[in-house]
């Protein structure tokens, strides 16, 4: 009978072993890679509970059963898991103690304002939500940063302005000989105006070359940009064209009123235009203006210019 018993016992060992085998390294019914989200302070109970009520796990229980046999749940940080659709329920648990949190991104265009930068770290839903500064006009590089679920912005924000520094110095070190600039951060006033003018990569050279040598003869710079951040505040888009009244706008933004480069960057211009503003090309033009399919057509005189502005009307007839 003992004998008996004990056969029995070892039998349903056996049968429990390879049952439980079977569920933990079974694919789950995950139809498609899922964003899980552990809360700080989730006890192992409230985990399994939340991974079967999105069917992500059959049976809580054995998750916690495995949990608890591999010692896992110390293990378990709080964070985003992106769990793939064809896991086991024992590669689920791993990767939710392998502490690889899913990474998110968020991308600052080329151009943009500190205050438009601001707007898309307030907006986006994946960041925490907390009071912090618009940053400082030009300080932020235009990249794509990644960050954690719940990430303050102030650690994107400091991310963005230590790369602005270590392109800015970059190319302030490899600057052309000569320039007509003092510091880096007259480079940076300059990128960003370059950046503001034209979104074309094989131009930015060319307009730089043109604020360069109007700098270097003295003229006034006479760039609308300027204007636009001087009644905006760089706070949002004009959305209609500049008149008379606002080229007379009193403000040291206005280079039709006042010589030299602004006061402070216009916008966050992108490495490109920051290393064409440190290597303009060398010409002799002093104006240019839409050309009418995208780019611009430059002149080293007033009278070609005129010319040049003659086409672009009669485009725009």
């Amino acid at each position: 009978m003992k004998k008996l018993l004990l056969l029995l016992l070892i039998i349903g060992g056996a049968a429990a072993a390879f049952l439980y085998d079977y569920a933990v390294n079974k694919q789950l019914v995950i139809k498609e890679d899922t964003l899980f989200l552990v809360h700080k302070g989730d006890s192992l109970n409230k985990i399994a509970q939340a991974l079967q009520d999105q069917q992500l796990v059959e049976n809580k229980h054995i998750f916690i059963l495995y949990a608890r046999l591999h010692k896992l749940y110390p293990q378990i940080k709080a964070g985003e898991y992106l769990l793939e659709k064809d896991f086991s329920l024992a590669q689920l648990g791993q990767k939710l103690a392998s502490g690889k949190v899913f990474l998110r991104k968020i991308t600052f265009p080329e151009g943009l304002t500190s205050a438009e930068v601001a707007g898309l770290l307030q907006n986006d839903e994946f960041l925490g939500k907390e009071d912090f500064e618009t940053p400082a006009e030009g300080s932020i590089l235009p990249e794509t940063y990644t960050f954690f679920r719940s990430d303050s912005p102030k650690k994107i924000v400091a991310q963005a302005q230590k790369a602005m520094q270590e392109v800015l110095q970059q190319a302030w070190n490899e600057r052309d000989e000569n320039l007509p600039l003092k510091s880096k951060e007259e480079l940076l006033i300059l990128a960003s105006i370059v950046e503001k003018e034209t979104g074309i990569g094989m131009e930015r050279a060319q307009v730089a070359s043109v604020f360069v040598n109007r700098l270097r003869l003295g003229m006034l710079l006479q760039t609308d940009p300027t204007v636009i951040y001087a009644v905006t505040g760089g706070r949002e888009e004009l959305n209609r064209p500049l008149t008379r009244k606002d080229l007379a706008i009193d403000s040291p933004y206005n280079t039709y009123k006042y010589a030299g480069l602004p006061p402070a960057p216009i916008c966050n211009p992108g490495k490109e235009a920051i290393f064409a503003a440190a290597h303009p090309a060398e010409t002799n033009y002093l104006y240019f203006v839409a050309s009418g399919s995208g780019g611009h057509n430059f002149a080293a005189t007033l009278s070609e210019h005129n010319e040049n502005v003659r086409k672009w009307r009669e485009l725009n007839k």
